[in-house]
């Protein structure tokens, strides 16, 4: 697939998501990396920008450079932001009260800790939702404690069940908590699956992803 057909693919694709404005949307592409740029309305559309532009066969990554603008009737106080991203926080029961957030001219910051991977994700994913708000960063910290060998074999495991992976090209290493993804598949969907697989494993502190999408 040529560079351009890969550009009129993401851009269709685009296009079909009633949650996008493709005219807002300028895209790239070069060997299987697609660059977006522009400036949409939230950050919720930068997120799904991203997600549509990765469904899309033939593309091995995503760099969203997108910018978020706010209208003037969605911009809001640092404190009216952080109040709403911490009373949403208390309403999500995968969310730990141990996460905290700031907020800054629409930028927030989450800090503390929690036990999963997947409240981290579920806490910058609830903190988006929030009116105001322009982008998350995560500083929080994962307090689990690696299982090295069991670790690494949960996570073989993982992917040897899960019906949307190849197991048999990706391999897994473990040091410290960090896991070590490396091998080839054949979509970006399915890099995301083995990432999330490796990720769910307890003990696991940081996920160090060397997987290769081809087609």
């Amino acid at each position: 697939m040529s560079n351009q057909d890969l550009i009129n693919d993401v851009i269709d694709e685009l296009a079909w998501d009633p949650k996008l404005d493709a005219d807002e949307i300028a895209v790239n592409a070069d060997d299987g990396v697609v660059t977006l740029r522009g400036t949409v309305g939230s950050l919720r559309k930068k997120r799904e920008a991203k997600k549509a532009a990765g469904r899309v066969h033939g593309v091995r990554s995503v760099k969203n450079d997108l910018e978020v603008h706010l209208l003037n009737e969605q911009r809001r106080e640092d404190a009216d932001v952080r109040r709403d991203v911490l009373q949403a926080f208390a309403l999500d029961t995968l969310i730990p009260s141990t996460i905290d957030a700031n907020a800054h001219e629409g930028f927030v910051t989450l800090t503390g800790s929690a036990d999963w991977e997947y409240q981290r994700e579920e806490a910058t994913f609830v903190a988006g939702n929030v009116l105001g708000v322009v982008d998350v960063f995560d500083d929080t910290r994962l307090n689990a404690a690696p299982k090295a060998a069991d670790v690494k074999d949960a996570i073989s495991n993982a992917f040897r069940r899960n019906a949307a992976l190849d197991a048999d090209d990706l391999a897994v290493t473990i040091a410290d908590g960090t896991v070590t993804v490396e091998g080839a598949v054949n979509s970006w969907s399915e890099h995301d699956e083995a990432v999330s697989a490796a990720w769910a494993a307890p003990g696991v502190t940081d996920v160090e992803d060397r997987i290769l999408v081809e087609y």
